[in-house]
């Protein structure tokens, strides 16, 4: 029994049975329905799309009506020029009712309000289609978080029942008197440590599985694992400058960016339009009556409707320096947004090559964290038998399990790491979509 429970704990984390849990897929329509963030960037999506419609009305034809009454006391009406005399001063009320039409004819400066909108529009486009393909990461990044904290669980318990084994053992062996106490001392020392890794390691799985209820809106259950055999195939293509030049093209942070320049540059004319004329078409129809209460003749005028046509030529001469101000302002507003582009497009770079990278040495990770799982399980196999016919001590025992169980551990993280950073190297790239994510659904058993 010496040691077995840890070799068949660590052989059935290795071995994922079968599962009819909840995948990936299901995870991200849950979160697509329920994730708050991404709801968040469309409703801001939708609110910019507002400002296109409002910059453009300034341009469209502007119908108003208005209806006024007036009231003048202590009038005379001989003096007000009315035929018939009054002997007491009463009040005349007039009453005038009409509706006009106001068209713009040239105002550069809301037509270069109206190209601003449309670009921060798109910009705020862009930003959405940052976050929707951010989802799939989002997703992906804390399902396979909990992927890896039941491994880690998994070895943890392993390893502490395995030390535990030992520490009997070493007791046991102490009491008949064939073995030191110093056993008995390095057993419970690895013991009592392997405890506390243990709680430690459920604490941090169960904070992740509140990451992802999170997202998703839902509570998680049981997930679908990782399957063993995993591709290594590099990326395609195979070649880090490729994937760059698609970032630059493609990725939605660095178009939202552009955009913002764009918007920007847009917003200068509009201020620099301040200067320039403007020029308004209006017709109106009104008309006005007039009568005279509380005197000793009521006497009334009725007007009649008349229209008005004209054309309005405004020319700003002096605004205190408000225009220069606002152009000034827009200049400097447009390099902050030049210098957020050139910054992103750099970051983004970066990101990509760094996704790259890790991807190309994940593979080898991953190759080389079999290797060592396999060969910690031989050297453990090989110390037990040594022990028992007295060639290895009880620490070479010990040391021995912590080395498996590390590997195991280091084996785990790569492999889930690897998974996620394909995906985050196609994020970068601007090119991940739900395909993406069905492929690593398929890697799921």
């Amino acid at each position: 029994m010496r040691l077995k429970l840890l070799t068949l704990a660590l052989t059935l984390a290795a071995v994922s049975l079968p599962s009819h849990g909840e995948d990936l897929l299901d995870a991200y329509r849950q979160a697509r329905a329920n994730d708050p963030v991404l709801a968040q960037a469309d409703a801001t999506r939708l609110a910019v799309h507002e400002g296109i419609p409002q910059a453009r009305a300034l341009l469209l034809p502007q119908i108003s009506g208005t209806m006024s009454l007036q009231q003048q006391s202590g009038v005379d009406a001989s003096n007000e020029g009315y035929a018939s005399p009054t002997l007491n001063p009463g009040h005349i009320r007039t009453r005038s009712v009409g509706v006009e039409l106001d068209q713009t004819i040239l105002n550069l400066a809301d037509i270069a309000n109206l190209q601003a909108a449309h670009s921060t529009a798109d910009a705020q486009e862009q930003t959405y289609q940052a976050a929707a393909q951010d989802l799939f990461v989002r997703v992906a990044t804390a399902y396979f978080t909990i992927l890896n904290d039941e491994d880690q669980l998994t070895y943890a318990k392993a390893n502490e029942e395995a030390y535990r084994v030992t520490y009997d053992q070493a007791e046991q062996q102490y009491k008949v008197g064939i073995a030191a106490v110093t056993n008995v001392y390095q057993a419970k020392s690895f013991y009592e440590s392997a405890k506390a890794t243990t709680i430690s390691t459920e604490n941090t799985l169960a904070n992740d599985r509140q990451a992802l209820t999170v997202i998703t809106g839902k509570p998680v259950g049981e997930l679908k694992k990782l399957r063993p055999d995993l591709p290594m195939d590099a990326p395609v293509p195979a070649d880090p400058q490729a994937w760059v030049d698609s970032s630059l093209k493609n990725n939605p942070d660095i178009l939202a960016a552009q955009f913002s320049v764009d918007s920007a540059e847009h917003s200068i004319n509009a201020a620099r339009a301040g200067h320039l004329p403007t020029i308004t078409a209006s017709l109106s129809r009104a008309k006005s009556s007039s009568w005279l209460e509380n005197g000793s003749y009521n006497v009334i005028g009725n007007g009649r409707y008349g229209n008005t046509i004209g054309v309005t030529l405004s020319v700003p001469i002096f605004s205190g320096g408000a225009i220069q101000s606002r152009v000034r302002q827009s200049i400097y507003q447009r390099d902050e947004a030049q210098d957020s582009l050139e910054s992103t497009r750099r970051a983004t770079a970066q990101n990509t090559l760094n996704y790259y990278n890790s991807v190309m040495a994940g593979i080898s990770e991953v190759e080389s964290g079999k290797a060592a799982v396999d060969a910690g399980q031989k050297s453990l196999d090989a110390t037990k038998a040594g022990f028992q016919v007295g060639t290895q001590i009880m620490l070479d025992v010990l040391t021995a399990i912590q080395t498996l169980t590390q590997a195991e551990s280091t084996y785990s993280v790569a492999r889930h790491q690897l998974v996620l950073n394909r995906l985050l190297l196609r994020q970068s790239a601007g090119t991940i979509d739900y395909k993406d994510l069905e492929y690593a659904n398929s890697l799921l058993q």
